[in-house]
């Protein structure tokens, strides 16, 4: 085995770029900042510090979802989810509080009170350029951002809340504008609005990119369709596909495609399947467990059906690695990703050891594969079911520690529901696993 070298990444040098642009934005703000006489001034300028911030973020957030493969690839795709809701709240908390503080200075001004916001802000739509476009934007951005809420999207179809997520491109569009027009810091700075340009005008290059021509240039190249849909156990499917010089598609085993079939009632579904096997130069596979719309509706999939792929996506795989040994566990249908990992991670015999944890023996899907591979390689295959009582098995560090006694001195490669894999997170570290060889990522997004 060739010498581990794992990736590093980005995630610190990119955080600190983050924090390097908003501390250049309250330059731009401090260095065009009168001094604050009185209240009036006081509210307005804070008004314009959450404005300028607002737009900084907002041009993150969109780049969040451009899926630049430095990010999706190289962060991980959960972690780079996380970033983008975190980036959102903040983003809706900023516009609101620039909205409120700038209509609360201007209605000061005109001898008013803070009870006049509402009118202020109808005058102001008809005396401001671009203002009426940027009210409408802002009322799309706080539509999302009530969707976007764990009690509300949890109600919602997944797809209906992935398409009113796309207006946030439009969100963009409608508010940029009024940042120029009526920005006093870009009035009086022209070196700021060429960054602002240059920002903005650089994600949307990305979002062109990344989300419109690389998928394009993609499913145009290789041409995937349904091969076949095979039960691998009640409830979860296998589907193979096919498609030209697939080996050139990019993909290693731990990552995932974000896949539409073309198929009646499928066309407008776009969702995230990990690879269940090693990708082949002319097929791959993904296995899915029935737990929605979408999933259930795989089942029904016809041989010939046209594919549309966007990937390969997540950080999960083989460039993680920085021992030599390791460890994979995967609960109920996370064992795809694992499954692939666990057969083509390099090691020699008892290098490798998989966990996996299901309900019932019958829940272990794709048992025979696994179990093959593990003879092949000379690895170790575990499983973990509820017992004929139903009372599930303990995995605690006491129990990792004795099954696998030098457990501090593998790499942990984890997949599954966020509670199970939150439980085996807590046991690896009580069993002395740090938390830098702990790699998991989560494709609930």
């Amino acid at each position: 085995m060739r010498r581990i070298r794992p990736r590093r990444s980005p995630a610190v040098p990119l955080l600190l770029a983050v924090w390097a642009g908003a501390a250049a934005v309250l330059w731009l703000w401090w260095t065009n900042t009168p001094s604050l006489a009185d209240t009036n001034a006081k509210i307005l300028n804070a008004g314009r510090i959450t404005g300028l911030l607002a737009g900084y973020l907002m041009a993150l957030v969109v780049l969040q979802m451009a899926r630049v493969p430095a990010l999706e690839r190289r962060v991980g795709s959960d972690r780079v989810a996380r970033w983008h809701a975190m980036s959102g709240r903040y983003t809706i908390s900023l516009v609101v509080a620039h909205v409120v503080l700038t209509m609360y200075g201007y209605a000061l001004q005109a001898g008013k009170g803070f009870g006049d916001i509402v009118q202020q802000t109808v005058d102001s739509v008809g005396q401001l350029p671009d203002l009426g476009k940027a009210v409408i934007g802002t009322g799309l951005l706080v539509l999302i951002a009530l969707l976007s809420m764990g009690p509300v999207r949890r109600r919602i179809p997944y797809d209906f809340w992935y398409h009113v997520h796309l207006l946030t491109y439009a969100v963009v569009f409608l508010t940029f504008w009024h940042q120029l027009s009526t920005g006093n810091d870009f009035v009086v700075q022209p070196t700021a609005k060429t960054f602002w340009y240059a920002l903005y005008g650089s994600v949307t290059a990305l979002v062109v990119w990344y989300r419109i021509l690389t998928p394009l240039r993609l499913n145009l190249r290789h041409r995937m369709r349904v091969e076949a849909v095979i039960e691998e156990t009640p409830g979860v499917v296998s589907v193979l596909i096919t498609g030209r010089r697939l080996h050139r598609i990019g993909a290693e085993p731990g990552q995932f495609f974000r896949w539409r079939f073309l198929a009646p009632g499928m066309r407008f579904s776009s969702h995230p399947y990990s690879l269940s096997a090693a990708p082949r130069p002319n097929m791959l596979r993904i296995t899915v467990k029935a737990i929605g719309d979408h999933s259930s509706a795989l089942r029904g999939l016809r041989p010939g059906t046209r594919v549309w792929a966007e990937g390969p996506y997540g950080a999960m795989t083989a460039q993680r690695r920085s021992r030599g040994k390791v460890l994979l566990v995967a609960g109920g249908v996370g064992i795809t990703p694992m499954r692939a990992l666990f057969e083509t991670l390099p090691g020699a015999a008892g290098d490798l050891t998989l966990l996996y944890r299901a309900n019932t023996t019958q829940d272990l899907a794709l048992w025979d594969e696994l179990a093959q591979i593990a003879r092949e390689r000379g690895a170790r295959l575990m499983y973990a079911v509820n017992s004929p009582e139903g009372e599930r098995p303990d995995i605690s560090a006491d129990t990792l520690r004795r099954k696998l006694p030098d457990i501090d001195r593998h790499d942990v490669f984890m997949c599954g529901p966020p509670g199970f894999a939150q439980q085996v997170y807590e046991a690896l570290r009580g069993a002395g696993v740090p938390a830098r060889r702990i790699h998991h990522e989560s494709f609930e997004m």
